[in-house]
């Protein structure tokens, strides 16, 4: 059932180890976030939208197809500059996941606005991510959803082309992805939507705020002013111009390239002010690790002072950073203990178990907890680095590669999720062409 894409061919690739300190000024791809937010945002809207500078990667092209398949016009033919004409959305409708969980939350609130089935399914590892929270919820709200007993991938909604809304109470413990995608979708239900979150803290709230933020961007009314509940007024949305960040959580492993080196990262684009994405909460955790980082007209800037620091912190609202840090974390000079990330376990692999086999793998003294790991800094050794088809993991081999010869992913071609150029720009990066 569904659109499954065929498994992608390992590639394995030798991570480049630095013998200079790193010096680049980079303008990377579009924020993956704010890219799949956009997307659904104008393909909801009452009339024609822009995104400027937006990602193109397998998850965002996997959304504009997704969008696509269910009756909007969304044309990705300039790299620069994709075009959203919305459509009145219908089934039957094939949508393939991949391995995104902003598709696999997002597209099935929108389903229940198509008129007739539109079935989702995607990679194998796809069927292992916690969707029940929100088949429950979609199904409290009157949308009718079929899904195995397992109560995840592959799923059918059958949709009537319209959603009454109302109230919803949903445990988004799991992932903030889960009220998002009930959000995106609400101005467009004929009462709203009123979502009462009950359970432990929602984890990266970063991105809700994102989609907040961006709702009301677009037109709607939004109250978040009680905490866990968000209330959702509906009326149209509008079409609009959509300005996209370069994406920050890509561009960790090349700041911390630059803390491990002692060199300098510009990230070029950075907006000066009223970003939606975590920039201060990084900003804080890199100075912690022994960085200066610094806002100016060129960009955001990140530079090595002397040996990295390790570090105490709670990940929960920044937990996409945690295998960055975490290799990070492994040529500091002192110990590091991260916590609130358990909810990473139900990612693209369970994040925290793949660090620590992997690290171990090279030598490292790492401990497993419940919600996080302990590091204990040792001298590493080469060697195959698993990258459980999750970008994330390869950008943590990169970084350690960068001062331990011989680290050898055995496939570097999961970074097209969300950044496809990352194998050449590292490169680059590292050898001072960049």
């Amino acid at each position: 059932m569904g659109n499954v894409t065929a498994t992608r061919p390992l590639q394995p690739w030798t991570a480049p180890t630095a013998s200079d300190p790193v010096s680049a000024s980079l303008r990377l791809p579009g924020s993956k976030s704010m890219t799949n937010r956009a997307l659904v945002l104008s393909a909801l809207a009452a009339g024609p939208s822009t995104l400027s500078l937006p990602l193109r990667a397998r998850d965002t092209e996997l959304m504009a197809a997704a969008l696509r398949a269910m009756g909007a016009h969304v044309s990705i033919a300039d790299d620069d500059r994709w075009l959203v004409r919305p459509h009145r959305l219908f089934g039957p409708a094939q949508v393939d996941v991949g391995l995104a969980g902003t598709i696999m939350r997002f597209v099935p609130p929108v389903a229940g606005l198509a008129d007739g089935q539109v079935t989702l399914d995607g990679d194998p590892s796809a069927r292992t991510r916690p969707l029940g929270p929100l088949i429950e919820a979609l199904r409290s709200l009157g949308v009718r959803v079929d899904t195995p007993a397992s109560g995840s991938l592959p799923l059918v909604v059958l949709g009537t082309g319209r959603v009454t809304g109302g109230e919803v109470v949903i445990d988004a413990s799991a992932s903030s992805q889960l009220v998002s995608g009930l959000l995106l979708a609400a101005p467009r239900f004929d009462r709203g939507l009123v979502v009462r979150h009950v359970g432990p803290p929602v984890p990266s709230a970063p991105h809700l705020r994102m989609t907040v933020q961006m709702l009301r961007a677009a037109g709607a009314a939004v109250d978040d002013s009680t905490p866990d509940v968000w209330a959702v007024e509906p009326g149209p949305l509008t079409g609009r111009s959509w300005e996209i960040e370069p994406d920050l959580s890509g561009a960790v492993p090349f700041f911390a390239a630059a803390l491990v080196t002692g060199g300098e990262v510009t990230l070029r684009g950075w907006p000066a002010r009223g970003s939606a994405q975590p920039v201060e909460r990084l900003r804080s955790l890199l100075q912690q690790m022994g960085a200066e980082v610094a806002l100016t007209t060129e960009g955001l800037t990140v530079r090595g002072t002397g040996p990295v620091k390790g570090l105490h912190a709670n990940l929960s609202d920044v937990s996409e950073l945690t295998p960055a840090l975490t290799a990070l974390a492994m040529l500091a000079d002192s110990p590091s203990v991260f916590t609130g990330v358990s909810h990473i376990r139900g990612h693209e692999t369970d994040r925290l178990a793949a660090l620590n086999r992997e690290f171990t793998g090279l030598g490292a003294d790492i401990t497993e907890s419940a919600d996080g790991l302990e590091i204990r800094p040792r001298p590493l050794h080469g060697g195959v680095f698993r990258t459980y088809h999750d970008h994330r993991m390869a950008h943590a081999a990169a970084v350690a590669g960068l001062v331990v010869p011989g680290v050898e992913l055995d496939d570097v071609s999961c970074t097209s999720k969300t950044m496809p150029e990352f194998p050449a720009l590292w490169s680059a990066l590292v050898t001072g062409k960049s």
